[in-house]
């Protein structure tokens, strides 16, 4: 991939909606064939799929094209995703660069992947915040 860090996030992928569609449905082929995040995902979606990909065709839609389709937040689906823990976010992020790198161009590819590498480290962020723990209320 061709990415790197002097590429601007505001930057959009040269990729079309159709293409996003392709890439949401090989990823998450990905993840369901997964020992760890197959399980996860069924939880997260609870048989119906079809709901949660178009919503995740909307949220790339969204990052990758700026088209404001996705309407929701990550710390409402963080909620949701019971035994995702922070190291399986590399697995995905590497499974998500699979498929980049088999359906897209290099620079496009590299474009998304750095994209999803950035919501991947604030998803991160997103589980560590635990402001429920009373060992943060007591830190001061």
């Amino acid at each position: 991939m061709t990415a790197g860090p002097g590429m601007p996030l505001t930057q959009t992928a040269p990729i079309s909606e159709e293409q996003i569609r392709l890439l949401v449905d090989s990823f998450y082929g990905k993840i369901r064939a997964d020992a760890d995040l197959g399980p996860i995902f069924e939880r997260v979606v609870v048989g119906d799929q079809e709901t949660h990909l178009a919503k995740m065709c909307d949220f790339c839609s969204s990052v990758m094209l700026t088209t404001g389709y996705y309407k929701g937040g990550l710390v409402a689906v963080r909620k949701h995703m019971g035994g995702l823990e922070i190291g399986l976010f590399d697995r995905c992020l590497a499974l998500f660069g699979d498929s980049c790198d088999e359906l897209l161009d290099s620079e496009t590819a590299g474009l998304c992947w750095l994209k999803a590498a950035h919501i991947a480290e604030s998803s991160k962020l997103l589980l560590l915040c635990r402001p429920d723990q009373p060992w943060l209320r007591n830190a001061a």
